[in-house]
């Protein structure tokens, strides 16, 4: 049976699917709805795999399935999308919207099937609802999709099936269900929009931040990809070996992902990224703001480990400690957000890369400082980091830029979208900066009355709904391009379902409570 948490869990995420669809109401929401109540019944069948270890890879253990939230996260902000660029009159982006919903149905309900799959005896219920499920979403994807659609939607699956085959088995006790759903699922996606864009350069089409993002996030993935499989061979801790990684590194990146960029683009992608970097004096200043505020978590990483070192070799991070980087990732992104947000597109983008890249090297224990990457970030493990890769910094930078990378900047007027959708860039800011560090600091110092069957306090929840109501009353005050229309209801109601659902999930807040409350603004 699920236990509590779970059952509340399941409870808030289906309010947030009837809260938007009763604002968007359509044949999509038939889809939605269906797919809510299969991925409900197959979590009780990919929870007791994970507690008989009977799941076909070893995922993290310290957690549920995690399968009705993750599943409902792609599909609502396809449908989200789609509503705003059909407002704004965007075919482009509205059929993109359907393409994108269509998507992560079809991903969530292959995971659902596996489950069902592998379950013995096979449970004839479940087998029922997600035969019903699939019929609705593959009867609505027949009458809504062109051929080319559909095409696009399979090949993204595909890229998933073989994503997950890899990686799930290359990562072991890295991710639940759930959040491989939503970061395989996000990284296929990734990959079928470089391969489509790449094969139709229109020159002049296309943002190149947007292909700066795709060939990042591609480039990263098949780098990791190639040493991974070339160290199955080699001893990667050898200075050799160390040596190799980092030529080929710049071979692979100078011979294949600058090209690849460069066609993109239509142009040097070096000297693009310098001149966009320096291109006004306010992005100089934001860049040496910037560069204060990562010397500042690099002290602190230097100095918890100094005092690790001084007191015991036991010594771990508490979590207000580790809340010092949400405050700093906070002062980092409302700048940005407020003064120029195609700036802080770009560098999320770097930064991406450059922590990706440091995990790799921290990994694959490459010499000079993959040893001592080891040692400083071990301070900062927590339940969540239980397999090879430590993940929560990514998390916490996904959880951050994800809402700003997603916003639908053509489908808004002036670069805003009215009402609660002109906060949608603010959702991590919001959600993880400001709502879960609240709710941990109170939570852990103050919070007495405790949520049913789990570790979260009703203080701390509270604290983090009224503290996030103050920061988006702090940003009407700070960035003119906010105006929220008198929609202050919905936005209540969008904190205070999103800060309840980080009481009770289980997944990785960072990366799912973000995603949940842009998908609420933007409806």
């Amino acid at each position: 049976m699920l236990n509590k948490p779970v059952l509340v869990e399941s409870l808030i995420v289906f309010i947030i699917v009837l809260f938007v669809h009763a604002v968007v109401w359509d044949r999509y929401s038939w889809c939605a709805v269906a797919l809510a109540i299969q991925a409900f019944y197959v979590q009780f069948k990919w929870d007791r795999l994970l507690q008989l270890g009977g799941a076909v890879f070893q995922f993290r253990t310290a957690a549920n399935s995690g399968l009705l939230p993750a599943s409902m996260v792609i599909p609502l902000l396809g449908i989200v999308m789609k509503e705003r660029c059909k407002s704004a009159g965007i075919v482009y982006f509205e059929r993109f919207g359907i393409v994108v919903a269509s998507t992560g149905m079809l991903v969530a309900l292959f995971l659902s099937v596996i489950a069902v799959g592998v379950t013995k005896p096979v449970p004839t219920n479940t087998c029922v609802l997600t035969g019903v499920a699939g019929s609705i979403i593959i009867y609505t994807m027949k009458h809504s999709l062109t051929v080319s659609e559909v095409i696009e939607v399979l090949e993204v699956l595909l890229i998933f099936v073989y994503l997950s085959m890899i990686l799930l088995y290359l990562l072991p006790r890295c991710f639940t269900p759930g959040e491989a759903l939503l970061v395989l699922g996000g990284i296929s996606f990734v990959f079928n929009q470089l391969i489509k864009r790449s094969l139709n350069v229109i020159e002049g089409r296309g943002d190149p931040i947007d292909f700066f993002l795709l060939v990042a996030v591609v480039g990263v993935v098949l780098l990791g990809l190639f040493f991974t499989v070339l160290f199955i061979f080699m001893d990667s801790g050898t200075w050799i070996s160390s040596m190799f990684f980092h030529m080929m590194t710049a071979v692979l990146g100078l011979g294949v992902i600058m090209p690849w960029l460069y066609r993109l683009i239509q142009r040097n992608p070096l000297f693009w990224l310098l001149q966009f970097l320096f291109q006004t004096q306010t992005r100089v200043y934001l860049l040496v703001y910037w560069t204060f505020l990562a010397a500042s978590a690099c002290g602190v990483v230097f100095y918890q480990n100094a005092k690790r070192s001084s007191e015991s070799k036991k010594h771990q991070a508490s979590t207000i400690t580790r809340k010092y980087f949400h405050f700093i990732v906070v002062a980092t992104y409302v700048p940005g957000l407020i003064y120029d947000r195609q700036l802080l597109y770009v560098a999320a983008v770097l930064c991406l890369a450059v922590f990706i890249f440091l995990e790799y090297i921290r990994y694959f224990r490459i010499k000079p400082f993959g040893q001592t990457l080891r040692h400083l970030l071990s301070l900062f493990l927590d339940e969540r980091d239980s397999g090879p890769l430590i993940l929560t910094h990514i998390y916490l930078l996904l959880g951050m830029s994800l809402p700003v990378w997603l916003f639908p900047r053509s489908c808004a007027p002036k670069g805003a979208l009215s009402g609660a959708g002109a906060l949608v860039p603010y959702s991590g800011v919001l959600a993880v900066g400001v709502g879960d560090t609240i709710a941990s600091v109170f939570g852990s110092t103050m919070g007495e009355i405790k949520w049913p069957g789990t570790k979260k306090t009703f203080e701390g929840t509270m604290t983090a709904v009224f503290a996030q109501i103050i920061a988006v009353a702090l940003i009407l005050i700070f960035d003119s391009s906010v105006n929220l229309n008198s929609s202050y209801a919905w936005i209540l109601a969008s904190v205070s379902l999103v800060s309840l659902l980080e009481a009770y999930t289980t997944q990785i807040d960072n990366l799912l409570l973000p995603l949940y409350l842009q998908i609420m603004f933007m409806a």
